[in-house]
């Protein structure tokens, strides 16, 4: 896991409909980077379902929602219409984001880890060992204190 305080690592990845996005496409902005094991799991459809729920809350405060897993563009489609999902769901199928932000446990899965990101691209915050089903709230909460 990276630390706070360092300038977080740039990647450019595929969407759930295979437009490429990079982390400088949101410079300026907060972002929130949660990094999941596998879609339609239930801890990770309980994650997702909840930053969903409290989507409205980080738009009000122009916060960047990003979740990434090596699914597929295709996996990440179902699981958005699946769940309704209003944020970026990002295939880093190649472990190129997964690698540099040191969520990869030594037997390839994905270690629930989520960063958030300030105006000026440098980490944070950092979660690891994230419950799925208070990480939404956790991290409004903070955002609420937090000096970005």
């Amino acid at each position: 896991m990276l630390q706070e305080g360092i300038k977080a690592p740039a990647f450019t990845l595929p969407d759930a409909s295979g437009k490429m996005i990079s982390l400088s496409d949101f410079a300026g902005k907060t972002i929130v980077l949660y990094f999941y094991p596998k879609d339609n799991t239930p801890g990770c459809t309980r994650e997702a379902q909840a930053f969903r729920d409290a989507y409205d809350d980080y738009l009000k405060n122009e916060i960047v929602v990003i979740g990434v897993s090596k699914d597929s563009s295709a996996s990440h489609k179902k699981f958005i219409e699946k769940n309704n999902l209003p944020f970026i769901l990002l295939a880093d199928t190649g472990r190129k984001a997964l690698t540099a932000y040191d969520v990869l446990n030594p037997l390839g899965g994905t270690l629930r880890t989520t960063y958030i990101i300030n105006p000026k691209g440098v980490i944070q915050k950092v979660y690891d060992k994230v419950n799925p089903d208070n990480n939404a709230a956790q991290i409004l909460e903070y955002l609420k204190t937090a000096d970005l």
